[in-house]
């Protein structure tokens, strides 16, 4: 729709209705690069506020949004220690390999620390669910798709 035909509130500030970004119902679980990640984040939002231009409320706005966001997770963050073990848990490193006999390298982290392209997944994902307190050898299903783990670290 063009914004044209769509009233907009007194001022024309709609970035002032900007949604606070969702928090995860889930524990807020993290390696240590997680929080140090948390961290920094929470103090590059600080300094990214002080150093706002007066009258720059759009910049305000989503500063203020996502420094709120990543102070209550630093404030909720449950530091996980690493472990090692036979068994797949919060921070393994797993290898699987899939039907087609392609392996995949990843490591079970915290929700906000997670990234898919860069070889991490969310411990609250349903890959990490299914792997769970598993050992090498074992297999699992996953969204209809059979994987064996090779290795944990």
């Amino acid at each position: 729709m063009s914004s044209a035909f769509v009233k907009e509130r007194e001022g024309g500030e709609a970035f002032e209705d900007l949604p606070d970004r969702p928090i995860s119902p889930h524990s807020n679980f993290v390696t240590p690069q997680g929080l140090a990640q948390m961290e920094s984040e929470v103090a590059r939002l600080q300094a990214e506020f002080s150093a706002l231009t007066p009258g720059a409320k759009a910049d305000e706005a989503r500063v203020t949004r996502d420094l709120a966001y990543w102070t209550a997770r630093l404030g909720s963050a449950e530091l996980v220690e690493p472990l090692s073990g036979d068994t797949v848990h919060f921070g393994s490193t797993v290898t699987i390999v899939k039907e087609d006999d392609t392996k995949q390298t990843f490591r079970i982290v915290g929700e906000d620390e997670a990234d898919p392209t860069k070889g991490s997944i969310s411990y609250v994902s349903p890959m990490a669910k299914a792997l769970t307190g598993k050992s090498v050898g074992d297999s699992v299903e996953v969204n209809g798709h059979e994987v064996e783990i090779e290795a944990i670290a």
